[in-house]
């Protein structure tokens, strides 16, 4: 099997030092289910919103090394290739987890220098 070149994506000059967070769409009264998936099966605790942000719904995961806020779509279509890549420790294990709580998960593409990857279908929410 044949991989991609890898680049040397490192920043050496420049003024970006990293990703504050990540922002993804999801539907009205969504919450429950995001909580379910990013808090119950990834395990990346809720935090609170600020309350400017609070009155729109959604709901923010994060940790100290990342931020997933969803936010509210009126009008919402789910995105057909977008998508937060996730770095994971034992893929094998959240494989399992995800597979158990009726997840589709398929093996993605070979992530350039990272391993393996997998791709989970979170269809429907």
């Amino acid at each position: 099997m044949l991989y991609p070149v890898c680049y040397d994506t490192s920043m050496t000059e420049g003024p970006i030092s990293g990703i504050h967070h990540i922002q993804l769409a999801m539907p009205a009264g969504g919450e429950d289910t995001a909580r379910r998936f990013y808090s119950g099966l990834l395990g990346i605790p809720e935090v609170p919103k600020p309350l400017p942000q609070a009155k729109r719904g959604g709901v923010w995961f994060e940790t100290s090394a990342i931020r997933i806020h969803l936010g509210i779509e009126q009008d919402f279509r789910p995105a057909k290739k977008a998508h937060p890549g996730l770095l994971v420790r034992d893929l094998r294990s959240l494989s399992k987890r995800l597979t158990e709580a009726g997840y589709e998960v398929t093996n993605g593409a070979y992530n350039c220098g990272r391993g393996p990857s997998l791709r989970v279908s979170i269809r429907g929410c």
